[in-house]
C-alpha cells in the first residue's frame, strides 16, 4: 500500500519541478508562446491534481496507527499544490519589461500608467478568486468532518441497538429464572408441609401405641 503511495509520490515530486519550472518563464514569452505555456501548465496541474487524490485514497487505505505520517504529507502537498495555483495565476497577469515594451510600442510610456492599472485590478480579483477558493475548501473541510461524525453517531446507534438487544435478552433469562426459582420454591414449601403432616401423624400414632400396656 505504501509503495503506491511513494509511487504516486515520486511523479507528483517530478511533475510539480516541471510546473514550477515554466510558470517562472510563463512572463518572459511573447503571447502566443504564452498562450501556449499557460494552456500547458493548466494540463499539468490538473494531473498534479488527480495524483493528489490518488494518493489521499492510498492514504486513506493505510491502518489508522500508520496513517499519521502520510496525512503529514499529503497535508504539505496540498499547500504546494495551492501554492503553485496562486504563482500560476500571477504569472499569467505578469510581463517582463521586454514583453511589456514590445507590446506597448511607441506609447509604452504614455500606456504604462493604464497597465498598472490593469494589474491591479486583476491582482485584487486574484486575491478575492484566493479568498473564495480557501472558504470553499473551509467549507469542504467542514462537510467532511460533519460526515465523518454522522458515521460515528450512526455506529454508535448500531452499538446502542446491540447492547439494548443484549440487555433484553439477559432481562427474559432473569425472569425465566425467577419464575423457575418460584416453581421450584413452591414445589419445595409443598414438600415440607406433607413432610411435617406425615411427622404430626406419626408421632400421634407413636403415642397412641405407647398407652396400650397401661390399659391392660
Amino acid at each position: 500500500m505504501s509503495s503506491d503511495f511513494e509511487g504516486y509520490e515520486q511523479d507528483f515530486a517530478v511533475l510539480t519541478a516541471e510546473i514550477t519550472s515554466k510558470i517562472g518563464r510563463v512572463p518572459k514569452l511573447s503571447p502566443d508562446e504564452k498562450k501556449q505555456m499557460v494552456a500547458n501548465v493548466e494540463k499539468q496541474l490538473e494531473e498534479a491534481k488527480e495524483l493528489l487524490e490518488q494518493m489521499d485514497l492510498e492514504v486513506r487505505e493505510i491502518p489508522s496507527q500508520s496513517r499519521g505520517m502520510y496525512t503529514s504529507r499529503m497535508r504539505s502537498y496540498k499547500q504546494e499544490m495551492g501554492k503553485l495555483e496562486t504563482d500560476f495565476k500571477r504569472s499569467r497577469i505578469a510581463y517582463s519589461d521586454e514583453v511589456r515594451n514590445e507590446l506597448l510600442g511607441d506609447d509604452g510610456n504614455s500606456s504604462e500608467n493604464q497597465l498598472i492599472k490593469l494589474r491591479e485590478e486583476r491582482a485584487h480579483l486574484l486575491d478575492n478568486t484566493e479568498r473564495l477558493e480557501r472558504s470553499s475548501r473551509r467549507l469542504e473541510a467542514g462537510y467532511q468532518i460533519a460526515v465523518e461524525t454522522e458515521q460515528i453517531g450512526q455506529e454508535m446507534l448500531e452499538n446502542l441497538s446491540h447492547d439494548r438487544e443484549k440487555i433484553q435478552r439477559a432481562r427474559e433469562r432473569l425472569r425465566e429464572t425467577d419464575a423457575n426459582l418460584g416453581k421450584s420454591s413452591r414445589i419445595l414449601t409443598g414438600m415440607l408441609r406433607r413432610r411435617k403432616h406425615y411427622r404430626g401423624k406419626s408421632g400421634g400414632e407413636s403415642q397412641d401405641l405407647s398407652l396400650c400396656p397401661a390399659i391392660y
